[in-house]
């Protein structure tokens, strides 16, 4: 992102002082990953994408988002965007979001499905993918 912004430059949106704001969205996502995380730990079952969950973790930030540690990190890279203030950074932010639904969210959740049945299928159907 920050390297489109300056490679290839385009009408800023944002001036400051707003642009500042970006820090607090940034600040906001990575307190959301710690969160989540944490959680995780708690629970004892790994953050790790592609390792075997040993439990379901729904407290927390996983009451309203099934990936909060997602969500944290396009929250970051909102906060990115909005920080460097020009068009060009924002074309990242959605293309993100697809490239972690597609490669990573989407098997995660055929495991945690074949892993945890009924379960699983219960919460999903009570909480969104992303918010």
């Amino acid at each position: 992102m920050v390297a489109l912004h300056f490679v290839a430059p385009a009408k800023q949106l944002v001036v400051m002082p707003w642009r500042l704001a970006g820090g607090l969205l940034m600040v906001a996502g990575l307190v959301l990953n710690v969160w989540a995380d944490r959680l995780f730990k708690d629970a004892g079952t790994t953050v790790k994408p592609f390792d075997p969950s040993t439990s379901l973790v729904h407290t927390g930030p996983f009451s309203f988002s099934r990936n909060p540690m997602y969500a944290g990190m396009l929250l970051a890279l909102a906060g990115l965007a909005l920080a460097l203030g020009s068009v060009v950074p924002w074309f990242i932010v959605p293309l993100f979001a697809w490239v972690i639904t597609r490669r990573f969210i989407v098997p995660e959740e055929r495991k945690l499905e074949a892993a945890f049945g009924s379960p699983y299928v219960a919460y999903k159907s009570k909480v969104r993918r992303w918010l």
